[in-house]
């Protein structure tokens, strides 16, 4: 399993870099709590879409500074609808998002990106009538600076998508797509990245080179907060993971921990 993540100490948010240290110890035992040292927390959040009922209950969930968090549970079990709340995508009733103690609940998903988060939907998530390199510059809608040194390091992380830049982002195969998804929310130098179901889709192979590519933006100190099916293979690289069932928390612990405990493996993992 690899080793969890810390963020490069000199603070900086390029997309290449190197460096972890491991994780303390956090038993993985049912929890609501969370890091003190969270980047960005959902805190006790409680909401649903509308005027429907509740989906969430007194969920939180959270990112370390330069660690991968990753959320899992059944389906049905309200991960995507935790991390669109975080994201300001739906009105919470109770609750608060704080993103590096800022409190952001009332801030649009639009006015979240422009504090450093970015969300990579599951689906949709690339304009498929511009080329690759046009998403990519889409992405930076925000900046006012030089972008290029941004997109070269896209590109080294990608390199696929050196090669297809002047292709049409909706000629390319699903995994393809997910890396100019990916690549496109980067361009916008967040400090949290949060990505929904990024292996939905994808073939065994893609999806370790996907998980791959994650590890190498976590390494740079990049947060990243990420809903994943594939529970164990998101838990192998987790250095927290949110185990939630009906909305709810039902374990929180590093992802060794939950994957070794026996009662989320039984319930969650297959045995």
């Amino acid at each position: 399993m690899s080793e969890p993540h810390r963020g490069r100490p000199d603070g900086g948010r390029a997309i290449t870099g190197s460096g972890r240290s491991a994780a303390e110890s956090r038993p993985p035992t049912p929890s609501r709590g969370a890091s003190a040292d969270a980047v960005l927390i959902g805190d006790a959040m409680t909401g649903g879409y509308g005027r429907g009922a509740d989906i969430l209950h007194e969920c939180t969930i959270s990112v370390d500074a330069g660690e991968i968090a990753v959320i899992v549970g059944p389906n049905g079990a309200g991960k995507s609808t935790a991390m669109k709340a975080v994201f300001g995508m739906l009105d919470l009733r109770q609750g608060a998002v704080r993103l590096k103690g800022e409190d952001i609940t009332a801030l649009k998903p639009q006015e979240r990106v422009a504090k450093g988060m970015a969300f990579v939907p599951q689906t949709a998530n690339v304009f498929t009538s511009l080329t690759v390199e046009e998403n990519l510059e889409m992405g930076a809608f925000l900046r006012r600076d030089d972008i290029r040194r941004t997109m070269e390091q896209v590109y080294d992380l990608f390199p696929i998508l050196r090669d297809k830049r002047r292709q049409p982002a909706g000629e390319l195969s699903g995994g393809q797509r997910q890396q100019v998804a990916v690549g496109r929310a980067l361009m916008t130098e967040p400090e949290v990245l949060m990505l929904d179901e990024p292996t939905a889709g994808v073939s065994p192979i893609v999806m370790d080179e996907l998980f791959d590519r994650i590890i190498e933006v976590a390494r740079t100190g990049i947060s990243i907060l990420m809903v994943e099916q594939n529970a164990r293979q998101a838990l192998s690289i987790a250095d927290t993971g949110f185990v939630l069932v009906q909305g709810a928390n039902a374990f929180t612990g590093t992802g060794k921990e939950l994957l070794a405990d026996p009662d989320v493996r039984k319930s969650f993992l297959g045995g």
